[in-house]
């Protein structure tokens, strides 16, 4: 395995108490509309942050995210609550990990959960390819987690008018 340096140097909070990582399983309706409902809460404030309210997530509806060919990893307590979730793709033909979105919960920002959730992942998929996420290029907590987590940060890029984001990669 090449643990990108990840496993053994993460700088993440402790997680809170009773918080698991677990994969999610969105045919799970209940489980489903969570995430979607905070996957929402957690676009409105980039959404505040980058200054551009046409995030297209926050305008997906609950049927095309689960219809998306996504896996999902969540932090949940141990009452079920989502509180964060990372969503990826994989590209077996070429070992590349398209992550697609990290969300968290505003209730339960600056408590580690992004950094331990992308840890996870990356240690799951490790394997000698490349993993690659995007964000809005003023959003900079997610610059600075990508960029403390090992991600070398590439051409910046305009999906839609307005909307400027920073492409990451990180090699394994």
């Amino acid at each position: 395995m090449s643990d990108h340096g990840l496993a053994h140097s993460c700088s993440c909070a402790p997680m809170p108490s009773g918080m698991l990582i677990r994969e999610l399983d969105l045919s799970d309706a209940a489980v489903a509309s969570a995430v979607h409902a905070v996957g929402l809460r957690a676009y409105a404030v980039e959404a505040e942050l980058i200054n551009f309210d046409g995030i297209p997530a926050l305008s997906e509806s609950l049927q095309e995210m689960t219809a998306r060919p996504l896996r999902w990893l969540g932090a949940v307590t141990g009452e079920g609550t989502v509180a964060a979730f990372v969503a990826w793709q994989t590209d077996t033909g070429q070992l590349v990990i398209d992550i697609d979105r990290v969300c968290v919960d505003p209730a339960w920002f600056r408590r580690g959960l992004a950094s331990r959730l992308l840890n996870d992942l990356l240690v799951k998929v490790a394997g000698g390819g490349e993993v690659r996420v995007s964000t809005g290029a003023d959003n900079q907590p997610a610059v600075t987690l990508y960029e403390r987590l090992g991600f070398q940060r590439g051409d910046d890029f305009e999906p839609v008018p307005g909307l400027r984001m920073a492409r990451f990669v990180l090699h394994s």
